[in-house]
């Protein structure tokens, strides 16, 4: 689905163009152009791609490949960004959505084959009341950043309860349960995917903020410098997230160690107590068999009470080393 909005001197002149018009606004310099392109068809890529745009054909390429990491490149006539939008939920967990910016002077042409509400919400906006962000498509490009950053909050606040609820299971349950190991595995996988897509994002906007492209004026600086700040504290958050959930499992691995050894002593106990009736008992039946003048049953009391008295005996011991 193509989806275009033309913007004359701050207001929506035209929407929802064919290519041919797109072609003829696009040789208009007064006018600014807005292209968002939703799961389109290999039709409407090349018409709006390559024939209206004319975007170098490794930029095509990249932006129509799935790629795992962000990246700008500079086309000095434009930029091209790879992001990734992020959302959560307990049924489908973790999971990014690819989106592929065209930065240029007088356009913005955005990519995407899953829908996003970043971008929903934006055409909203601009529908409502399209001054605010579209008198420079850097403007309109930092709001579609700043909108797809903001909805890592909720991603966070999600994995916060999650882990939580590890905890909870960990430190209030009175013996460590088996499947804590299963949600820690959960729980690690999903901050790692999110570290590992928020790093190089932090570094794309720090690269935008420092003014190393020409395509971004100067006045947008500070804007793009905020929105480093806030991936930066989504890292950080992420980050003490992680040392969170590794200190919960230790205190796990602790814990199941402990209950092993508990275990493991108690049947040591028994095995000791129990040890003084093994041996004379073995011992009686072997001595006493075979020896000439004697019955086993003359000799049965003198057996039962040495095995009594050891026994007594050796718990006796073991309660003054408080072992037992």
């Amino acid at each position: 689905m193509i989806q275009s909005f033309v913007f004359n001197d701050g207001k929506l002149a035209a929407c929802n163009l064919d290519s041919d018009a797109l072609r003829l606004v696009r040789a208009d310099k007064g006018l600014l152009i807005w292209v968002n392109l939703f799961a389109p068809t290999a039709e409407e890529t090349k018409a709006i791609l390559e024939d209206v745009f004319s975007f170098h054909p490794l930029a095509i390429e990249d932006c129509l490949s799935i790629s795992r990491y962000p990246k700008i490149e500079d086309y000095e006539d434009y930029l091209f960004l790879v992001m990734h939008a992020v959302a959560f939920s307990k049924e489908e967990q973790f999971r990014t959505t690819e989106l592929d910016f065209f930065i240029g002077k007088s356009f913005l042409v955005t990519h995407h084959s899953e829908p996003l509400s970043m971008v929903t919400n934006t055409i909203e906006r601009l529908q409502k009341n399209p001054a605010t962000i579209s008198r420079g498509m850097d403007r309109l490009a930092h709001f579609l950043l700043d909108t797809m950053v903001d909805a890592y909050q909720p991603v966070l606040n999600d994995l916060t309860k999650e882990i939580s609820t590890l905890e909870d299971s960990v430190f209030l349950s009175q013996r460590a349960e088996p499947t804590v190991i299963r949600d820690f595995r959960e729980r690690k996988k999903e901050l790692s995917d999110l570290q590992q897509i928020v790093r190089p994002q932090r570094d794309v906007v720090n690269r935008l903020a420092r003014g190393e492209f020409k395509l971004i004026r100067p006045m947008l600086l500070p804007y793009f410098r905020d929105l480093l700040n806030n991936i930066n504290r989504i890292e950080s958050t992420a980050s003490t997230l992680s040392e969170q959930l590794y200190l919960t499992l230790d205190v796990f691995l602790n814990k199941a160690s402990y209950e092993t050894n508990e275990v493991i002593k108690v049947l040591t106990l028994m095995t000791a107590i129990i040890t003084p009736t093994v041996v004379i008992g073995t011992w009686y039946e072997q001595v006493f068999k075979n020896m000439p003048g004697y019955d086993l049953h003359d000799v049965l009391w003198v057996a039962l009470a040495a095995t009594f008295v050891l026994t007594v005996g050796l718990v006796v011991w073991l309660k003054r080393k408080h072992w037992l």
